[in-house]
């Protein structure tokens, strides 16, 4: 019997048909129906929210305003980084020709480069006693001697702030390295002085009983002054320059008494509000605040559709774990809650919080009201990296580029779990070699400096000279030095480094087959793709007497499959948008 033969012989008074209550069943009929819309809506939702942006704009026209403000903010981050990296850089760069400078006033005998951690070294008491005055007389005529705008400092009063010497020195002590004898009270003493600038060069004379150092005592000497300055660069940008109050310390350093004293010279640059200040040279300021105030507008706008989609990721969640226990009994495998719970958007939310501050606090340093430019450039970068990190996710859409991100996904917890055993034995090595190479090898000096030297030699660089600048006047040392770096080297760079690689490796080729032969389904990738193989609690059939007809008919945008079993069997109505009707005239009025 065929769908024609059976819509021509039918009718509704026909006795052969079974007779059902009316209004259970109109119930029944009217919850299924609800059932079949809410999960379709579902179905239609989740689709949607998992789509690219082109494919949301070509299913229902929408603008992908997200991707849009990505990009302008990609745009603006960027070149706003640029332009506080050059003003940076300008900065950092007038400080440092500054100590340059600095050191050559008034350290004699200074080479223009420093002698491992100190700048120069005296080895004679003439030769500390002359460094010592030179940097009196140097600083007494200090507007005569520096090419740049630098000058003495002033307290509020207008008077010239003191240069003062202070002297730390064991408070008693006799030493008799002949008779191998020595009676030395380790309490430390300091006694200072100070005078003004412009009669430093009378010191010698008026003081000289301060400057009668036994040495054998002494165990520093330090020179403190202020200085003042102005970088000029910024004006030629019509920007407003920068003052700078240099904080000078020059240091005699004898707390080893090997023979050799130790000059440092540090500067500690502040930057201060300048004063007198140039009306034209405001003009570009005002444009940089306000294009960091809509740069910071953008970023608002960034993350508060992040958090709209965050927001809708949860509630989609929500209805699906509510539908998947009321129509399975089961929950939601954490890989599909992962799905909704998208750390990309965090991640995008978090650059956009980095970027904020890092612009507020830029354009503090454009009104001159704040002057930490380092941490104004770390929120700035980091805000940079992870906007550029981000853009990842919008490739991730076309197979093709996801390669990266697939495989870092997979190999994250091998290679964690990896690196966590590896850091024991590299941690090990590290205290080992300081302890044991540090007095004899620069590399070696300090934890940190011998955690960068073994992981430069993972990476196979400076390998003989590492091997080089070892001193070989200690054997024993020598020979363990060998042992110690030959046995790190083959450890790490033809174990460690391949098994590290060889878990990437993995994942990678992992990944290729997945994409080759398909990856896993999910239970929400099986329910976008309208499948049911996922295992069911309970399920309902609903039997008929008759027999029925094939049929495939949209009614409300929702696709019904109806099939046919003879009078020799049960009848069954199976629908794969889980709706089950159980009457002709039900089907029929769907039609």
């Amino acid at each position: 019997m065929n769908a024609g033969s059976v819509l021509s012989t039918w009718s509704p008074s026909c006795e052969r048909w079974p007779i059902w209550s009316t209004a259970p069943r109109n119930t029944s009929i009217a919850q299924v129906n609800y059932d079949v819309i809410k999960e379709e809506n579902l179905r239609d939702d989740l689709k949607y929210y998992f789509m690219s942006p082109c494919e949301k704009y070509r299913a229902r026209g929408q603008i992908p305003w997200k991707l849009a403000v990505q990009i302008l903010k990609i745009i603006m981050i960027t070149t706003q980084l640029i332009l506080f990296g050059l003003n940076n850089q300008l900065v950092v760069s007038y400080k440092e020709e500054n100590t340059m400078a600095l050191k050559n006033l008034f350290l004699k005998g200074y080479g223009g480069v420093d002698e491992d951690d100190y700048c120069v070294a005296v080895y004679t008491q003439h030769d500390v006693y002359e460094s010592l005055f030179y940097v009196l007389d140097q600083y007494s005529q200090l507007d005569r001697l520096s090419t740049g705008p630098i000058s003495y400092a002033e307290d509020e009063d207008g008077r010239l702030l003191p240069l003062v010497v202070c002297k730390e020195y064991y408070k008693r002590g006799t030493v008799k390295p002949s008779e191998e004898a020595y009676d030395i009270d380790a309490e430390l003493e300091t006694v200072c002085m100070s005078h003004d600038p412009k009669t430093a060069n009378l010191w010698r004379t008026q003081n000289s009983s301060f400057f009668e150092l036994d040495f054998y005592r002494l165990v520093n000497l330090k020179m403190t002054f202020q200085l003042k300055g102005i970088n000029l660069q910024t004006v030629r940008s019509r920007e407003l320059p920068d003052c700078y109050s240099f904080y000078v310390t020059i240091t005699f350093d004898n707390q080893c008494h090997s023979g050799k004293v130790k000059l440092f010279l540090d500067t500690d640059a502040q930057n201060k509000h300048t004063l007198t200040l140039s009306v034209p040279a405001q003009k570009n300021t005002h444009y940089l605040l306000l294009f960091d105030g809509f740069v910071i507008l953008v970023c608002l706008t960034s993350a508060v559709l992040c958090t709209r989609s965050i927001v809708l990721a949860v509630k989609l969640l929500q209805r699906f774990s509510r539908f998947f226990h009321e129509n399975y009994n089961r929950k939601v495998c954490e890989d599909d809650q992962r799905e909704f719970l998208n750390g990309w958007y965090l991640l995008v939310i978090l650059s956009d919080l980095l970027a904020i501050v890092g612009s507020i606090l830029k354009m503090e340093i454009q009104a001159k009201s704040l002057t930490s430019y380092d941490v104004c450039s770390i929120f700035l970068g980091t805000s940079t990296l992870l906007v550029w990190v981000g853009v990842i996710r919008y490739l991730g859409y076309f197979q093709k580029y996801n390669v990266l991100i697939l495989t870092m996904r997979a190999a994250f917890p091998k290679v964690l779990r990896f690196c966590c055993c590896a850091g024991m034995i590299y941690l090990g090595y590290t205290f080992c070699g300081w302890i044991v190479l540090g007095p004899y090898h620069e590399k070696f000096e300090g934890l940190s400096r011998v955690a960068e030297c073994l992981f430069s030699l993972v990476n196979g660089d400076d390998m003989f000279t590492t091997f080089a600048q070892l001193k070989d006047k200690n054997t024993l040392v020598w020979l363990f030095s060998r042992t110690y770096l030959y046995s790190f080297i083959s450890l790490f760079i033809y174990m460690v480094l391949s098994l590290f690689i060889a878990l990437i490796t993995d994942a990678y080729e992992t990944i290729k087959n997945y994409q080759r032969d398909g990856f896993p389904l999910t239970d929400l990738q099986k329910f976008l793709r309208e499948q049911k193989d996922f295992p069911v609690v309970e399920e309902t059939d609903v039997h008929v007497q008759q027999s029925l007809f094939c049929c495939c008919q949209r009614y409300d945008e929702i696709k019904f499959n109806l099939y046919v079993h003879t009078q020799q069997s049960p009848e069954r109505l199976q629908l794969t948008g889980f709706v089950r009707f159980c009457h002709y005239e039900d089907i029929l009025a769907a039609l």
